[in-house]
């Protein structure tokens, strides 16, 4: 009965959200959806080259699209970022760091706000190795942060 209780809550506040909100939010949860379809049915090589180009993290290009952009672009990475991390927490399944990362990526080359997409590892305390994918743009940490100290940035898609 709880459960039912806490949907009807959630579907009270979705439908009292401003349009664009709600159209974002949407647009968040199907892009998470075709990322974790993605990150299952297709080859990671594969599935790299539409990413973006693999550079390292030292690459000009990606202090670049790290950097402060137009008001515009802030406002739309901001948007995204909620946007992401709201649906992210309501999908019927577990939407950790790269699905999240990719939507969020994906969303923000549709409006053509340039990203940044950082692959890292650490050291792992269960595993040998822990790894982590976080997404910035236009000066915004849009999905993945805060990012533990611990991971070493090893690669990026420009």
């Amino acid at each position: 009965m709880e459960r039912l209780r806490s949907i009807s809550r959630q579907l009270r506040r979705l439908v009292r959200m401003a349009p664009e909100r709600r159209a974002l939010l949407v647009e968040a949860a199907l892009c998470l959806v075709l990322a974790r379809a993605a990150l299952v049915l297709v080859p990671f090589p594969r599935l790299a080259r539409r990413l973006g180009r693999f550079v390292p993290p030292s690459d000009a290009r990606v202090s670049h699209a790290r950097s402060e952009g137009s008001p515009d672009h802030v406002r739309l990475a901001s948007e995204v970022a909620w946007a992401v991390t709201r649906a992210a927490r309501h999908v019927p399944f577990s939407a950790v760091c790269l699905p999240q990362a990719m939507a969020a990526r994906f969303m923000l080359a549709r409006r053509g706000v340039d990203s940044v997409l950082h692959f890292g590892a650490a050291k792992g305390r269960d595993k040998p190795l822990d790894t982590h994918a976080w997404l910035d743009a236009a000066g915004v940490e849009v999905t993945g942060y805060p990012a533990s100290a611990d991971f070493a940035d090893i690669a990026c898609f420009v």
